[in-house]
Order: C-alpha cells, then structure tokens, then sequence
C-alpha cells in the first residue's frame, strides 16, 4: 500500500523516510570509506596509496553529481504527480529516468577510459601516486552502469512509501564489500586492485536488488517500454529540476580538484592524503544532516501537491531544528576526538599529528552546514530549481574556490584550503536559509 504523507504526525512522516534513508547512506559511504581504512593500512605504499584513492574522488563524485541530475530531478516530481494523483505521469517519469540513467552511465565510463591518465594528473597525481590512483580507477569503472541506476532508483523506492526496502539496496552491497575488502586486499594480496574489485561486485548487487523490486509485487509503478523512449519535454522538466543536485555534487568535484592541487603545490603528497581523510569523515558526519533533508523531499512534495500548506510549514520547521542539533554535535565531537578519528585511517604518525589542526580547522561552525541542508531540500522539494542552483553555486564556486586559491597565496599556505571550508558553511548555508524562509516559507498560503 502507498504511503499517504497528507496523513498522520508530520514530523513522524519525516522521520520514517530519513531514518531508512540515513542508515542506508551511512552504508553507502562504507563502499568507499572502507577502502580507504583497508587501504590506509596496508604496510609500506599505505599513505601513497591513500593519496591516490583520494585523487580518484573527483572522478567518482562527478558521476555522483549525473546520477543526481537525473534522480534528484525526476523523484520530486514522481512525488508531487501521486500527491496530485497522476498516476500515469508518475509512471512515466519513472521510465525516462530509467534511459537517462542508462545512457548517461555508459557515457561517463567511456570517456573516464579515454581520459583517464590527463585527468589524474590535472587532479593533483604525483608520478608516486598515480600508480594507485590508476589501479583503483581502471576496475572501479567498470561497475559505473551498476552505481548510477542502483543509487539513481532508490529514490523511487523511497518515494513510494518504502524506505526500509531503499535502504537494503545500499546495505546488500556494503555488507558484500565489507566482506570481500579483506578477502580480496589482504588475503589474495590484491591491495588497490582489490578494494576496487570488491567495490564494484558489491555495486553489481544493489543494482539486482533494486530491479528485483521494480519487477516484483509491491511496486505500484512499472518500467513500461513505451516509457523509455525520451520525450524531450520532459527530459527538460526532470533535468532543468535535477540541475541543484548535480551542482551540488559537480561544484564539490571542482572543490575537491582545486583543494588536492592547491594542498599538493603548498605541501605536497600527504596533505592530499589528509584531505582523503577529512572528505571521508565529513561525508560520514554530513549524512544525518543531509538525509533529514532527503527524507524531508517526499513529505514536502506530496503535501505540497495535496494542497496541505501548513503540514509543509511543520516539516521544514522540524527539519531546521533537529538538522542544527545533530550538526552542532557532531562538530563538538570532532574536536574533542581528531586524534581516535585520524587513526581510524592511517598510522603514519606524521600525517596524524599535521591532521588534528587541518581537521580542526576545516569543521570549525560545522552546525551552519544544516542552514544549507534545508534551504536547499526546499527548494528542490518544491519545484523551485533555479534558486536551488543558485545557492548551490554560491557556497561552492563563489566562496570555496576563489578563497582555496586565494588565502594559501596570502601566507596562510595549507591552512588557508582548509579555513575555506568553515567560511563558506556560515555565509553560504545562512544565505540559503534566509532566502528560503522569506521567498518560500512566509509566501505559502494558509
């Protein structure tokens, strides 16, 4: 049975779809993370080959942000066509994002192969590191088609009223990898090869899972063949929407390139591998926050579609004040903790002692962070694409990059690419708050 979001406790509505949600990216970043730990651990080439696992993620999110393009377009107007009861408009939303995964998933795998070297080095490989980055990038394509319709689907699934099924898509395949990391880097002495093989093994099995749902009882909507063919009306609606949730993922490949080049220039091979280290802890600590806002998306959309205002109002007010919360502890954890945090990755004594300030520094005011969060879940819930791409771009392109690049120049050296962050939380998530409060909060009708 569909769940209807016009009905019951609203802050309980969000909470059943952010938990499932919250758990199952929690998971998901364990494809990766724990690569990193195994990895950050292997005796004598640990720290380079850390450092190259770090230069591939540029390559990883930019698929990351597609995949968002498509999904985080086409899930919020699958919700608002069943909040309006638009059955057949919801179906076929759902099969042109199907082709539009598809296409685009081979697409990056092939150019990702042509270019593979250039764009390595362009992203701050050394000759020390690149050998790694290599290893672990040539296999890890390979299940591109796997990751981006397993992850691009799931929200579907969630959309539907079924966040306990979306979250066994991610969990299947991390408990694969968890499994076979070991296996494959430790006990076949596979090292980067085999982190990156177990990955996409983990990758191919989320990807049965998620079709095994759409063929089977419990979904209300197929993918029909009529559907897939792309009708260019809208591919412009899903993608012109989806285009907040690529920025944002497309705006932190540019960030995480002009970080690892500007920390290799001012301190060379290991401050790339703390920043691998930091990206990793921030991704884990990022997703309660993010995924409350996620979880949000599909409450927001159908009621918002139903007409139910003032169920909306509850929602993003609930959303705000828990966010916060979370945020703000989880910032007075990582500085009470760097050293237990640092040591979780790697035991190179000189990249824990150099990580604590670099760690400190990058999260200072994380808490700002949730301001952004749900700013930004508003938007793209309620169909307001260009504000969402315009805040997207501001924290990212307008105050990261430009201060990346500017503040190691004015004497502050590495710590200058790591105060850059923290700058850009506060002013960028407050910006996106306010505006969202004013244009959209205040003007929904009574």
């Amino acid at each position: 049975m569909q769940s209807d979001f016009s009905q019951g406790k609203v802050w309980k509505n969000v909470i059943n779809q952010a938990i499932p949600l919250m758990v199952a990216q929690l998971i998901q970043i364990l494809y990766n993370v724990v690569d990193r730990i195994y990895i950050g651990h292997l005796s004598v080439i640990g720290s380079n080959a850390l450092t190259g696992i770090g230069i591939v993620f540029p390559i990883t999110t930019l698929v990351a942000a597609f995949t968002n393009l498509i999904s985080t377009g086409g899930v919020p107007l699958f919700s608002m066509a069943r909040g309006a009861k638009e059955e057949e408009k919801a179906e076929l939303i759902l099969g042109q994002v199907v082709s539009l995964l598809t296409i685009t998933s081979l697409v990056l795998m092939v150019l990702c192969y042509i270019f593979k070297r250039p764009v390595l080095f362009l992203f701050g490989a050394s000759e020390e590191t690149y050998v790694y980055a290599d290893q672990y990038l040539k296999i890890y394509l390979l299940g591109t088609v796997f990751s981006v319709l397993s992850t691009g689907l799931n929200g579907f699934i969630n959309a539907q009223g079924y966040p306990k099924k979306g979250m066994m898509t991610v969990m299947l395949g991390a408990i694969i990898n968890l499994i076979l990391d070991p296996i494959f880097i430790y006990g076949l002495h596979m090292g980067v090869y085999g982190a990156a093989i177990a990955t996409v093994i983990s990758q191919g099995v989320s990807f049965a899972w998620v079709l095994s749902f759409f063929a089977g009882k419990k979904t209300f909507y197929r993918v029909k063949r009529e559907n897939l063919i792309l009708r260019a009306e809208m591919v412009g609606k899903i993608t012109s929407l989806g285009i907040s949730g690529f920025v944002m993922q497309g705006t932190n490949c540019l960030v995480q390139i002009v970080c690892n080049k500007m920390l290799f220039m001012y301190g060379g091979d290991m401050y790339v591998g703390i920043m691998t280290v930091i990206n990793s802890v921030r991704e884990i600590l990022s997703v309660p926050g993010s995924t409350l806002g996620s979880g949000a998306q599909p409450v927001l959309g159908y009621n918002y579609g139903a007409k139910q205002y003032e169920r909306v109002r509850k929602a993003i007010r609930f959303t705000a004040a828990i966010g916060f919360l979370y945020m703000l502890i989880a910032w007075l954890a990582v500085i009470i903790f760097p050293n237990e945090i640092l040591s979780v990755f790697t035991t190179d004594k000189a990249m824990i002692s150099s990580g604590e300030h670099a760690l400190k520094l990058y999260f200072f005011g994380f808490f700002f962070m949730s301001f952004q969060f749900v700013g930004q879940s508003t938007f793209t819930a309620l169909g307001c694409a260009k504000r969402a791409v315009f805040f997207s771009i501001f924290r990212k392109v307008i105050i990261v990059v430009p201060l990346t690049i500017i503040l190691p120049m004015l004497g502050l050296g590495v710590e200058g690419v790591f105060i850059a962050e923290p700058i850009s939380n506060a002013i960028g998530g407050l910006a996106s708050f306010t505006t969202m409060y004013f244009t959209l909060y205040k003007k929904l009708p009574e």
